[in-house]
């Protein structure tokens, strides 16, 4: 079928589908249309979206929502789900094929939960089973009191070491207030205070010291690429198991824009993501894992999980057939070139940068420089119709809520087909906003965190400008609704 029947099928569709909700609940209809009215009229540059297929977005819509599918593949706790084992059993077929991965389950509901399903697994494997095996016992519930009672304490007392939030980690990974910070007795690793980059000698001499059951590497605002053979080498040596979140660049390595000691997949012994983001699929969570996991991680439900989501396991399955085309490759390629752009961009604009540049999708710009917060420039962006989010940098004075930096990824504008010159532009007309923001005083009389002003005709002048490029390259081209 053509591009263009394609396209006129799925304005079809998605007529039909609103007028459907629109018998029912107008309001979220109407919602709906402006929510693609809003997507395609603003630059987004949020490092965690993407914009899906209509593929796999219609995907998720179907009357696989109304399955409850508890168990595995083949091991259903409810009948009737020989269909739901296709997809799912799809899904991880796709998953292991496009990355190289002896091990996919595709169940996680989102990438917090394709944490727990690791964080659990690497538990059972290494605290649980030993106790059984000790004990003469097949399962827990074969344990005297006493004996379960141990073994609760041994998994409330093991040790993570992961990345620290302000230097690029995400909350998952020992942040304190999040679930993985209170499971686990956890320290953190951060970057070189001067370069800010993963300094591997000092990684591994916190390891050493901390002697952690898991070391988990990857990041959700680190620019930079990671050498996952150093980060295994480090957990050998203190007998750690690496797990790696790749949830960020997860379509950089499906894409082969990683590999070798870049590509996680071979060096960690779980390796967990999202299907959305730079892999432009649906919401959700995947695992990998090397063989010797694959039989904890499958028991990700019900240890940690409920029923799956058989209407988004179908979608990821679709989206990760999308993946092994050549074309994303090149798709890819086009995200890491993007990023160099954006970043020159800024550069050229006497922009500062977190490590002075990319060499993944992120850019890290911190915007102290034009005397402003994070908080501040994330909304005077908004106001001018580039949509962003805040974020720490390292050693941030001011915190995790205001912030000192805004994070920007190449993804989402990647996929409407924007180039280098593009990013250029993009980030000139960022600078443009930032550079005409000033913060209001508070009525103590000292700069305000929040609050701002924009110069009057700034964000009219940057709209238009964004329109131009937006017009451009229309997002889901072919797509009319009446």
């Amino acid at each position: 079928m053509s591009a263009e029947s394609l396209a006129k099928s799925a304005s079809t569709a998605y007529d039909a589908m609103l007028d459907v909700i629109a018998a029912v609940e107008p309001r979220v209809a109407q919602a709906t249309r402006q929510e693609l009215t809003d997507q395609r009229s603003s630059l987004k540059l949020i490092a965690s979206e993407n914009y899906a297929s209509p593929a796999v977005l219609l995907t998720m819509g179907t009357w696989f929502s109304d399955k409850y599918a508890e168990g595995t593949v083949g091991h259903r706790f409810y009948a009737g789900c020989q269909n739901v084992d296709t997809v799912e059993a799809l899904a991880a077929e796709h998953a292991r094929e496009l990355f190289g991965a002896p091990y996919a389950y595709a169940q996680p509901h989102s990438g917090i939960d394709a944490n727990l399903v690791a964080f659990w697994s690497i538990l059972a494997h290494r605290v649980e089973t030993p106790t059984l095996e000790r004990l003469g016992a097949k399962n827990v519930n074969e344990l005297s009191e006493a004996d379960w009672e141990q073994l609760r304490h041994e998994f409330g007392n093991q040790r993570l070491l992961g990345m620290s939030l302000d230097s690029g980690g995400h909350l998952t990974h020992g942040f304190r207030p999040n679930i993985s910070g209170k499971m686990f007795h956890q320290q953190q690793y951060g970057t070189d205070p001067e370069t800010g980059l993963l300094d591997y000698d000092v990684v591994a001499a916190k390891a050493r010291e901390f002697r952690p059951l898991v070391l988990v590497a990857g990041y959700s605002a680190y620019p930079r690429r990671v050498n996952f053979a150093k980060m295994r080498e480090i957990a050998d040596e203190v007998g750690a198991t690496l797990m790696v979140d790749m949830a960020h660049f997860a379509g950089l390595v499906a894409g082969k824009v990683f590999t070798g000691d870049e590509d996680p997949v071979p060096f960690a012994h779980i390796t967990t993501t999202t299907t959305h983001k730079s892999l432009r699929g649906p919401r959700g969570g995947l695992v990998l894992a090397q063989e010797e996991f694959a039989a904890d991680v499958d028991r990700g439900c019900p240890m940690v999980l409920g029923g799956p989501l058989s209407h988004v396991m179908a979608a990821k399955a679709v989206a990760l057939a999308e993946a092994r085309q050549p074309s994303f490759q090149a798709y890819a390629q086009d995200i890491a070139d993007n990023a160099k752009a954006l970043a020159e961009g800024f550069l050229t604009r006497d922009a500062k940068l977190v490590t002075g540049g990319t060499d993944n999708h992120i850019v890290l710009l911190d915007v102290t420089s034009f005397g402003l917060t994070g908080r501040q420039a994330e909304s005077a962006l908004l106001d001018a119709g580039v949509v962003t989010n805040r974020n720490s940098v390292p050693h941030d004075p001011n915190g995790a809520w205001y912030t000192s930096g805004v994070r920007l990824g190449t993804p989402a504008l990647t996929t409407r087909g924007f180039g280098r010159d593009e990013f250029d532009k993009v980030a000139e007309l960022i600078v443009d906003v930032l550079a005409n923001t000033t913060p209001n005083n508070t009525s103590a009389g000292a700069p305000s965190k929040a609050t701002y002003t924009l110069a009057d005709g700034v964000a009219d002048r940057v709209k238009a400008q964004s329109a131009e490029l937006l017009d451009k390259h229309p997002l889901y081209p072919g797509l009319v609704l009446s």
